[in-house]
């Protein structure tokens, strides 16, 4: 009982529900969606619903483990890793595309997107690669072999095709190597290679579909009925909310079918319509406040491991974020990334929660804070 009670009062509460502030704009949106009789409006909604529940619950187990031993053991976590690398090659080899991509592994009834889970591994690889080596980071192989942990599913991803991921990926690497202590130098030198590498990969790996999405990025005039019509659509749901959004239930954009993907891809421009520009305000807010508190547990790790994570899970969200919004508003490429906590799925969903159980158990499980708890409980001061 002591145990369960010094874990409620442990959990950042701000943070909590901050995300399900997020969870229930989306569930919120998700359920407006549809024409009006129609059956399968309830899909999205029913649907996430359980996977909100299991999300939850995986967040409660993650709380009782003790994350800390991944600081000295390694065993599990490159396991962890090399599992979902043959996850990833499963998608690529022998599973079937949807929507272009072979981005989900079929478990059943169910399907699940390992891009998503490599994730959390990485946060925690790269966490305990950098931390171990604060003072190494300056030499350039730390970095190259940092890379190639990371390169070997990003191309994996990229392979799908799965270019929004696979970018994630990149950012990830390099804003957990900024923050780990990279020299300016070898930014720079990153810099230059990023340079040769887009322009190899706009010439021989884009396939003809990426480049068209990058020029109607560019001009989404251009073809407005094929290539320009996802972001166009996208743009006028934004512009169409105006101040105070068109109510709940009354986006025309999703419900007629109009904005395609609306319940991932492009959420955001479907909650913005009915929402508004009052309503994208408050969203914002919430989702700040998830960004900041996340790093605020950073901030009083206890070691440079904990910091490492929370900092990558931080850039991790809002990098997932701004590009989701940023395609939504036509300042982006379309790229496919979802929105975090807020877009339908139940793969990325899982591991925010996941990553946020992992965050908040190595809160709870710093030194001195449970030997603070128990002297106050033995006090009588925390009541069982």
């Amino acid at each position: 009982m002591k145990n369960i009670v010094q874990t409620i009062k442990s959990i950042d509460w701000i943070l909590m529900l901050s995300s399900l502030m997020l969870v229930f704009f989306g569930l919120t949106t998700m359920r407006s969606f549809g024409v009006a009789g129609d059956i399968s409006v309830q899909y999205f909604f029913t649907r996430q619903i359980v996977w909100i529940a299991l999300s939850l619950i995986i967040f409660c187990i993650a709380l009782f483990i003790d994350w800390g031993f991944f600081k000295t053991n390694s065993v599990f976590l490159i396991l962890f890793y090399i599992i979902i690398l043959l996850m990833l090659v499963v998608v690529l080899v022998g599973n079937q595309s949807v929507r272009g991509a072979e981005s989900w592994l079929n478990v059943g009834f169910i399907k699940l997107e390992p891009s998503e889970f490599m994730k959390p591994v990485l946060l925690l690889l790269l966490a305990k690669y950098f931390s171990r080596r604060h003072v190494e980071i300056a030499r350039i192989r730390t970095l190259i072999v940092s890379g190639i942990y990371v390169f070997i599913p990003t191309l994996l991803v990229f392979l799908q095709p799965d270019f929004g991921s696979a970018a994630l990926l990149g950012f990830l690497w390099l804003g957990m190597s900024l923050v780990g202590g990279i020299r300016i130098r070898h930014l720079i030198s990153l810099f230059v290679v990023g340079l040769i590498a887009a322009i190899f990969i706009w010439q021989f790996l884009l396939l003809p579909y990426q480049k068209s999405r990058i020029v109607s990025f560019v001009n989404p005039g251009s073809d407005v009925r094929g290539t320009g019509y996802h972001s166009t659509q996208s743009m006028i749901a934004v512009g169409a909310g105006e101040l105070l959004g068109r109510g709940i239930g009354y986006g025309t954009q999703s419900r007629l079918a109009f904005l395609p993907e609306h319940e991932t891809d492009f959420i955001f421009a479907a909650f913005a319509e009915e929402w508004g520009f009052v309503g994208v305000l408050i969203f914002l807010l919430f989702f700040g406040i998830v960004v900041w508190r996340i790093l605020r547990t950073g901030i009083y790790a206890e070691s440079n491991f904990e910091r490492l994570f929370s900092a990558g899970l931080s850039l991790l969200i809002f990098f997932q974020a701004s590009i989701h919004i940023g395609m939504n508003m036509g300042i982006l490429p379309i790229t496919g990334l979802s929105m975090p906590l807020v877009s339908y799925g139940g793969s990325g969903l899982v591991t925010i929660f996941l990553s946020m159980g992992i965050l908040q158990s190595m809160s709870l499980h710093k030194k001195g804070v449970l030997l603070d708890f128990e002297r106050r409980y033995e006090d009588g001061i925390v009541g069982a």
